[in-house]
């Protein structure tokens, strides 16, 4: 046997645990939505399981809810992307701006998931998969800055702390993103921070629900982010764009 291979004893097992860990993610899942709250003694009923099988797979409450975030995330990148990829593939505006109105729709139509992931997924589970939403945002954002060329502070016009951070970044980076655009994961922070923002206080109702029914707040938002983000020529050919996206429904 070469040094590559792997013994099919091994491929078994590592097939049989994450096989497990799809049908707990599903259970949880379902608690979540049907009940609003997940625990490991649930799970155990719901998969009949003893609970010592299933803390082989999630020793602690917070490890499952964990683990149930991070599929949600991958899920909702996957969701985005597809969202984008239903946009010409050469504007990328009209393909970050579908991303984010799908991210809303999700989150309006998902809002116990919504609450689970994004109070549970940080940059230290980031780090752990490669199919999280965020990456899926930083790859658009750079895609837009390779058609428009929208400015990007460089590091010697922020303050020190800030770039010193941003030199070796924890947020979610496209690994294609040139060495001297460390400010374009800054301006991806600041964009972030309004998306979710608008987007937590209409999941939340902690906003006018007249407001949230119509969009208004998600459109300022879109076109505040215009003047950043290069997209000011393009506005008047995506609202009719936006608009129709907002009113769509999303795919289930």
């Amino acid at each position: 046997m070469s040094i590559t291979e792997v013994p099919t004893g091994a491929t078994s097992r590592k097939q049989n645990r994450l096989d497990t860990e799809a049908r707990i993610v599903a259970a949880a899942r379902t608690l979540l939505v049907d009940q609003g709250e997940v625990t490991l003694r649930a799970v155990a009923r719901e998969l009949g399981l003893t609970a010592p099988a299933l803390y082989r797979y999630a020793p602690s409450h917070e490890e499952l809810v964990r683990m149930v975030a991070i599929a949600i995330d991958s899920e909702v990148g996957e969701r985005i992307a597809a969202a984008a990829d239903r946009q010409p593939a050469d504007d990328p505006a009209a393909r970050l701006i579908a991303a984010c109105v799908e991210f809303r729709q999700w989150a309006l139509a998902n809002r116990k998931e919504f609450a689970l992931v994004f109070t549970n997924v940080d940059v230290e589970c980031i780090k752990e998969h490669d199919e999280s939403s965020g990456l899926v945002f930083a790859g658009l954002l750079l895609a837009l800055w390779e058609a428009n060329h929208f400015p990007v502070p460089s590091l010697d016009e922020l303050d020190p702390g800030l770039a010193e951070i941003l030199r070796e970044p924890q947020a979610p980076v496209d690994p294609a993103t040139p060495a001297d655009l460390e400010g374009l994961t800054w301006l991806l922070q600041r964009g972030w921070s309004r998306l979710y923002g608008t987007v937590t206080l209409e999941v939340f109702g902690h906003v006018d629900p007249r407001i949230v029914e119509e969009g208004h707040l998600f459109r300022a938002m879109i076109e505040d982010q215009a003047v950043p983000l290069g997209m000011v020529e393009d506005l008047l050919r995506l609202r009719p764009l936006l608009d129709s996206l907002l009113v769509a429904p999303g795919p289930q």
